[in-house]
């Protein structure tokens, strides 16, 4: 694939020295500070420093004083609270830690996490009739529920009261609630707007606890936050940033049981956990239990106290994951075809619809399409009689956006800016696909369909240093809007030449003013020629440390690779 390289803009390169000297670091760490938007020395200090101290008053969310009075009205009745959680890892994250703390304040709490197969997205009728059976006084919706007005009107029907917990747009109207608890509806003044669902629900433990006089029992429940809001992809900044971090500290420090297994069965190591570790490792084997079957175990997995039962869990979802993997290849291998079809035909928006595919990997693929291609992507399946699935974004178009210019043709849908789910009418998919991609077509560019590589600075490697390293993991917690500083250096050229190694990527002593690092890069076999072909060349790469012989030594991991003398 080809890359655009983008220098990131710099409007602050005035105070690059002030916040180099007082921070302690070099300007191009600087540089990359405020190329960020932390161009004064108060927020480059509350980065390197993610404090407790500085998360926001749980109370400026719109109704959280109305949900915690009653909540705490419930639990000192003894009523009955019923928690409706999604199926992905945000949503099952969020019910185990709301369904713990509860329990812990002795509260009487049941759960229903929906079947993404016979259920369905959102509040379904299935939960409503359970949770009236149980008695429920109480019905708290996790990740879910903004835009579930008819079932929640069934619920007020049977004189429940709903709290609603969700990090996702309303839509043109508001569902009947007893308090509505998200970031996003009219007339909230939050602060900081992207939180996960479990950020949302951690606000409203963090209002309880305040309440009763105990606002530090809630921390022990920053594991789960941490491992939501990496899965959901919500933008490691501010608040988010902070939650995460500390979150991560427990997970290595003193996992719980319920998490402990998980990262036995997942070869991962304690103590060394990252962000990419719950991306790639955690998270599909947490997803694993919705995807191929009932999502409801890996809340039980989650929340359970014997590390032993947590391990057999897990080790089923292991078991999926793998199948999982299998369903994801044949579906993906079937998409392909039809996707270079599409863009034959000159759509910049893929709709694709197949039959027979397996709902619980739609998501997946529809991600690795946009990668593949970089256009929008809608994947559907036939489920019902309809045509269901997810949507996938490229940066800087709005798919919920785009969606809801095209909800005259659909049944359903919901989401974010680069990710939804939807239903239509089978009948309405060349109506929709033509509606979506006019849209598409009115909005994206050419260059728009080229992925960019964004720079934070330029570096020389004789800036290389332990120190310089060091401080890399300062920026840390990565992933979503705040990745590892990807960096950009000239005149480089190979000690000895590069090799090709396991056949896509490539790996080279790299050399510039004297200076040598072992580098790597993956799936950057093609560029193998512009390395060996003498002449210097210039590089994207982020830094980190891999193992020799027990001793982990630096390398650069590179992006792309072009010829000096090649254009951005």
């Amino acid at each position: 694939m080809n890359f655009r390289w983008i220098f990131k803009p710099n409007y602050y390169e005035s105070s690059l020295q002030e916040i180099a000297e007082s921070l302690n670091i070099p300007i191009s760490l600087a540089r990359v500070l405020s190329v960020r938007g932390l161009h004064q020395i108060e927020d480059a200090n509350k980065f390197f420093n993610p404090s407790l101290d500085n998360l926001y008053d749980p109370f400026i969310l719109k109704d959280m004083k109305k949900a915690v009075e009653r909540i705490l009205r419930g639990i000192r009745d003894h009523e009955q609270f019923w928690i409706h959680g999604d199926y992905d890892v945000d949503g099952t994250g969020s019910a185990s830690m709301l369904i713990l703390f509860l329990r812990e304040l002795g509260a009487k709490v049941d759960y229903f996490i929906p079947d993404r197969f016979s259920d369905g997205y959102g509040i379904s009728t299935k939960s409503i009739t359970e949770a009236v059976k149980k008695n429920t006084n109480i019905f708290i919706t996790v990740d879910v529920g903004i835009t579930s007005y008819e079932m929640l009107n069934k619920a007020a029907e049977n004189n429940i009261d709903t709290i609603i917990c969700d990090h996702h747009e309303p839509g043109d109207q508001i569902p009947v609630a007893y308090a509505i608890l998200d970031p996003f509806v009219e007339g909230c003044e939050y602060p900081f707007k992207p939180l996960a669902a479990c950020g949302v629900v951690f606000k409203l433990l963090q209002a309880i606890a305040t309440t009763i006089g105990k606002p530090d029992i809630v921390y022990k429940y920053l594991d789960f936050v941490a491992i939501a809001t990496a899965a959901d992809m919500a933008p490691l900044l501010d608040e988010n940033r902070i939650m995460v971090y500390h979150g991560l500290k427990l997970i290595n420090e003193a996992p719980r049981p319920g998490l402990k297994g998980l990262i036995y069965c997942t070869g991962l190591k304690q103590g060394t956990l990252t962000t990419a570790n719950i991306v790639y490792a955690m998270a599909p084997l947490i997803n694993a239990a919705g995807r191929l079957g009932q999502a409801s175990r890996s809340v039980e997995m989650m929340i359970q106290q014997d590390e032993i039962t947590a391990f057999r869990i897990a080790q089923q979802l292991e078991d999926e994951n793998r199948r999982r993997r299998v369903y994801d290849q044949v579906l993906f291998e079937e998409a392909l075809p039809i996707a270079y079809k599409q863009i034959e035909e000159g759509h910049r928006a893929l709709v694709i619809y197949g039959e027979n595919w397996h709902t619980g990997v739609i998501g997946i693929v529809a991600s690795r399409l946009v990668d593949r291609f970089h256009i929008p992507t809608v994947l559907l399946t036939k489920v019902e009689n309809k045509a269901k699935g997810s949507a996938r974004s490229i940066n800087n178009f709005d798919i919920h956006t785009a969606l809801k210019n095209c909800e005259d043709l659909l049944i359903e849908f919901g989401g974010h800016k680069h990710a939804a789910g939807l239903s239509l009418e089978i009948d309405n998919l060349e109506a929709f696909h033509k509606k979506f991609d006019d849209i598409a077509q009115s909005v994206i560019t050419k260059e728009m369909m080229i992925p960019e590589l964004s720079i934070d600075t330029e570096l020389k490697f004789n800036e290389l240093s332990p120190r310089f390293f060091k401080l890399i993991n300062k920026f840390a917690p990565f992933g979503f809007c705040n990745n590892k500083p990807l960096f950009y250096t000239k005149g480089v050229r190979t000690l000895n030449g590069a090799r090709s190694v396991n056949v896509h990527n490539i790996r080279f002593r790299a050399i510039q003013n004297n200076f040598v690092i072992d580098a790597i890069g993956i799936n950057l076999v093609n560029k193998i020629h512009i390395c060996n072909s003498g002449n210097p060349f210039s590089i994207l790469y982020t830094l980190e440390t891999h193992g020799i012989n027990g001793q982990k030594a630096p390398q650069l991991a590179i992006k792309d690779i072009k010829a000096d003398n090649e254009e951005f």
